[in-house]
């Protein structure tokens, strides 16, 4: 089964359309199945103390004059939906409140995502569920109780989904990845399992790859030293494409486990075993 990539764009586009479209290229051109969003509703999701709070940031000196400007409105989003079906690629987002949700629905997207913050959101789980929509669940900072009511959730509603190994560190130490708990979850929960990956380079996820995962997240920038708390746990455009080349053939390279001679090797056995009393059975 092939992975299905997606390029976390997340709001690392910083507000900016033509940043936004650049990311989406960079996903297009590097091969990659989708692109993903996030989407809040800042009064559902925020205290007002917490928005009125300061904050230095381009859009302002306030928490909320700095999240505001990574938001995109109707208008946006319906352009984010027409470019990428012009580029032939998938756009989801991850909502974040109920009010975010119903606006997603709108554009009938082909995926749905759970955001690791939002797995333990019964109600947020329920509306998903609902839906019927493939939906990735990712699974950082919880409990097996916490992934177990969710699989609940999504399995009574008969809805399809699969569990992402998450660390919501960002950047991730490698020594926390834990990439042992891929298995782990496939094991306990019976479903598969993708990785949702926040660190810094490209090995942890070329390992995730080879542990059979479905699906794979990594969040994409322009430039790592752009504005932005996910810019630094991203990959810029260079090391993407590499990444999603690399995966791609770790996928080619991983077989079915079960040995058998290629019609390749038996010229090569016949040269090398000549001076043996050796029978040819390699492609019987």
């Amino acid at each position: 089964m092939a992975i299905v990539i997606i390029a976390e764009i997340g709001i690392n586009h910083n507000g900016d359309m033509s940043i936004c479209k650049n990311l989406i290229d960079v996903a297009v051109d590097s091969g990659c199945d989708a692109v993903k969003f996030q989407k809040r509703d800042l009064d559902k999701v925020y205290t007002q103390e917490f928005l009125d709070s300061s904050r230095e940031s381009p859009w302002g000196t306030t928490q909320r004059e700095q999240k505001s400007g990574l938001e995109f409105n109707r208008e946006q989003y319906g352009e984010i939906d027409q470019y990428c079906k012009e580029k032939n690629i998938e756009w989801f987002a991850s909502a974040w409140d109920l009010n975010s949700q119903k606006f997603i629905q709108q554009f009938n997207c082909k995926y749905n995502k759970i955001a690791s913050a939002m797995i333990v959101y019964e109600d947020l789980l329920k509306m998903v569920a609902k839906e019927g929509k493939h939906t990735f669940i990712s699974t950082g900072m919880t409990t097996y109780d916490d992934i177990q009511k969710a699989v609940d959730i999504f399995r009574k509603a008969n809805c399809s989904f699969e569990l992402m190994h998450t660390v919501s560190t960002y950047p991730m130490k490698t020594e926390d990845a834990n990439l042992n708990m891929i298995n782990t979850l496939r094991e306990k929960f019976k479903c598969d399992v993708g990785y949702s990956g926040h660190e810094s380079g490209l090995a942890v996820s070329y390992a995730a790859a080879a542990l059979e995962i479905t699906s794979l997240e990594r969040h994409i920038t322009l430039n790592r030293a752009m504005y932005g708390s996910d810019q630094s746990a991203s990959v810029e455009p260079s090391g993407f494409r590499t990444l999603i080349s690399s995966v791609r053939k770790i996928g080619q390279a991983m077989g079915d486990g079960e040995k058998r001679a290629i019609e390749a090797e038996e010229p090569i056995a016949k040269n090398l075993r000549q001076h043996l009393d050796w029978e040819n059975k390699l492609l019987m």
